[in-house]
C-alpha cells in the first residue's frame, strides 16, 4: 500500500497564519507543514485540505485516479472547495465498511471525540490506520486480531491513544507509527525527532511516500534512560513525556509521605494530576526488587530521595558513624543498585537532581550528601543507553 502525505501539519498548518510564537518562526521551509491529508495509492484520499492538487504534484502524484474522498472531521460537507475531477467528500457512519472500486476496504472507527477514524485495508492485505486530530479509538478489543502495518496519528496531541493501541495490540513492534496533525505545541526539528523516537514513532516532511508493510528500521526506544536537571528545571514532566505511550507504567516514587507537610503533599499532587490515569504508582525505596522483577516499565522519581533514605539507614549524617561503617555500608546500597540497574530487563526511566554547580554546601553532612549523589548519578549514567539533562525546561542528550 502506498501512502502519500500531502500535509503533516495541523488545520491551520504550520507555521499559523499570524502566529509569532517560537516554533511557527522556526516552521519555515522544509520544517513547514500544510494541514494533514494521506492519498491511498492513488485511489483514496483522507481528508481534504487546500492545495492538494499542488501537494500531490509536488509529490510526484495525480488526484486523477482518486475515487473516494473521506474526512475526518466532525463536519457535514468539505471544508473547502472541492477540486475538479473529484468526488464528493463525506463520511463513513461509524463501524460501517465501504468496498472501493480500486478493492481497498475502509472501515469507519468510532472515536472517544467529535470525529471519525478509518481503518485501510489494501487488496493485497496491508493495514492502515488513520486517526483525527485530537482522537483516540473507542471501545478496542482486549486483544486486537493482528497489528497494523502503519497508523497515522496524533501522537504530540493525544500520546495516550498509542498508549491503548499498544496494550490492545493494534500497534505492535513492527508496526510504524507517523506523527501527524502536528501544530505549534509540540516542539519543531531536531527535539520533535527525539520526543517522537522516545515514543516509538517519527514525523516525515510533506509529500513523503511511504509503504505499509515495507521494512523499515524502526526509532528504537532507549530501555533505560538517567533525566536530570536542577529543581524545577523540567526534568520530572520529561521522564514522564517519554512513557506516555506506553500501555502500562509503574511510577515509582522514593519520596513517600510527609505527615504534615502542606507544601510536599502539594507537589505529589501536582504530579500525580499530570501522570495518566492508567499508570499505577508504588511509594518505595526498594527499587533493587522492582529492577530484577519482570513488568511494566519503570519511572522512578527519585535517585536523590533514594539516596536520601540510603544515607538515612546507615547514620550517614553522623560524622562518626560515617567513618566507623557508613561510608561502606552506603558503597555496597549504591553498588546493588548500579548492578540490578545493569541486569534489568525492564524500560527504565530514572529522575534524579543535578547538583554540585552552586554554591558550596556549609555543613559536613551537606558536602557528604552532594559527593555522593555526584557518585551515584555517574554510575547509574554509565548503565543508561541514554542520559538527559535539562535545562530551562529544554532536553539536552548527553548519550544516546
Amino acid at each position: 500500500m502506498e501512502l502519500t502525505l500531502l500535509g503533516t501539519g495541523a488545520p491551520l498548518g504550520l507555521p499559523r497564519p499570524d502566529c509569532p510564537c517560537a516554533v511557527c518562526a522556526r516552521s519555515r521551509g522544509p520544517h513547514a507543514r500544510a494541514a494533514t491529508a494521506l492519498l491511498v495509492d492513488g485511489a483514496l484520499l483522507l481528508d481534504l485540505t487546500p492545495g492538494a492538487a499542488l501537494a500531490a504534484a509536488r509529490a510526484g502524484r495525480s488526484l486523477v485516479g482518486v475515487r473516494q474522498v473521506l474526512l475526518t472531521s466532525p463536519h457535514d460537507g468539505p471544508p473547502v472547495e472541492l477540486p475538479a475531477g473529484l468526488p464528493t467528500a463525506g463520511r463513513v457512519p461509524d463501524g460501517r465498511e465501504l468496498t472501493l472500486i480500486s478493492g481497498h476496504r475502509v472501515r469507519a472507527v468510532p472515536m472517544d471525540s467529535p470525529g471519525t477514524g478509518y481503518e485501510v485495508v489494501s487488496p493485497e492485505g496491508e493495514r492502515l490506520l488513520y486517526l483525527p486530530r485530537g482522537g483516540a479509538p473507542a471501545g478496542l478489543p482486549e486483544h486486537h486480531p493482528r497489528p497494523y502495518d502503519l497508523v497515522a496519528a496524533d501522537v504530540t496531541g493525544r500520546p495516550e491513544a498509542l498508549a491503548r493501541l499498544r496494550a490492545s495490540g493494534a500497534v505492535g513492534p513492527d508496526t510504524e507509527v507517523v506523527a501527524v496533525h502536528l501544530d505549534h505545541d509540540a516542539p519543531a526539528g531536531a527535539e520533535l525527532d527525539r520526543r517522537l523516537a522516545a515514543a516509538g514513532a517519527r514525523a516525515v516532511p510533506d509529500g513523503t511516500v511511504l509503504y505499509a508493510g515495507e521494512y523499515r528500521e524502526l526509532p528504537r526506544v532507549p530501555r533505560r534512560t538517567l533525566v536530570t536537571g536542577g529543581a524545577r528545571s523540567g526534568k520530572s514532566v520529561e521522564a514522564e513525556r517519554r512513557l506516555e505511550t506506553f500501555p502500562e507504567v509503574l511510577y515509582v516514587a522514593t519520596g513517600g509521605t510527609r505527615e504534615g507537610d502542606a507544601e510536599w503533599a502539594e507537589r505529589v499532587g501536582l504530579h500525580r494530576e499530570r501522570r495518566p490515569a492508567s499508570w499505577r504508582t508504588a511509594e518505595t525505596t526498594d527499587l533493587v526488587p522492582l529492577l530484577a522483577g519482570d513488568g511494566p516499565a519503570l519511572l522512578v522519581d527519585c535517585l536523590s530521595l533514594w539516596l536520601t533514605d540510603a544515607m538515612d539507614r546507615v547514620g550517614a549524617w553522623d560524622d562518626a558513624r560515617w567513618e566507623e561503617s557508613g561510608r561502606a555500608a552506603l558503597r555496597e546500597r549504591t553498588a546493588k543498585l548500579v548492578a540490578a540497574v545493569r541486569a534489568t530487563r525492564r524500560t527504565v526511566v530514572a529522575v534524579t537532581n543535578e547538583v554540585g554547580s552552586g554554591v558550596v554546601p556549609g555543613t559536613a553532612a551537606g558536602r557528604r550528601f552532594r559527593d555522593e549523589l555526584g557518585r551515584l548519578n555517574a554510575a547509574f549514567a554509565d548503565e543508561c543507553e541514554q542520559v538527559v539533562v535539562v535545562v530551562a525546561g529544554q532536553p539536552l542528550v548527553l548519550r544516546g
